[in-house]
């Protein structure tokens, strides 16, 4: 409907620049941009979100596609397929670097959303490849029925733990693995 409704895409419009007020409005810089459940993929949502962000000073965005490669070797006794949308999801990276972006490389995390507690961290952490990889989590330390109805049977407390981890942060030292920000990357690229 975004797509071939305009007073749809209209609406959306105003949606996603309220996104963005609503986020300005906490005094929070902003680093990067996402969009739940990654609506920012849709064609006419990225564009919009590259049109709309300028005015807020986005410079980042997650593209959210796991390579399937580090995960069937780190985890080979499971199955693991790559994404049907893999190539619309290369379409929306190029596009975003075409309109001066930054955007990750890798994203991990896509494959246990809501799962990724430190076994499965620890066997991962090794086999990241080159590049800016993003690995995402849903910690909390709290649970609420908000939370459970929106997102059932994710394991909050057991990704909050893995993050604060030393084993976690040992594997990622022995790895060769340099933890970072978006915004500590938006800055060394601009010093080049």
């Amino acid at each position: 409907r975004f797509f071939f409704l305009p007073r749809v895409r209209r609406q959306l419009a105003i949606e996603i620049r309220a996104q963005f007020e609503a986020f300005r409005a906490t005094g929070l810089r902003l680093d990067h941009v996402n969009a739940h459940k990654h609506m920012h993929v849709h064609p006419t949502v990225a564009r919009m979100i590259i049109e709309i962000g300028r005015d807020y000073g986005m410079k980042a965005v997650r593209v959210p596609l796991e390579p399937v490669e580090p995960l069937r070797t780190a985890f080979p006794g499971e199955h693991y397929t790559p994404p049907f949308y893999g190539l619309w999801i290369e379409r929306l990276r190029r596009r975003l670097r075409a309109a001066g972006l930054l955007v990750n490389d890798n994203l991990f995390g896509l494959a246990w959303s809501g799962g990724l507690e430190e076994r499965r961290l620890l066997r991962l952490i090794p086999h990241l490849p080159d590049g800016i990889s993003e690995i995402y989590f849903h910690p909390a330390v709290k649970s609420s029925p908000l939370l459970e109805a929106a997102m059932p049977g994710y394991r909050r407390r057991e990704e909050f733990a893995a993050l604060l981890n030393p084993a976690v942060k040992s594997r990622l030292a022995e790895s060769g693995v340099a933890l970072t920000r978006y915004g500590d990357l938006l800055a060394a690229a601009a010093k080049t």
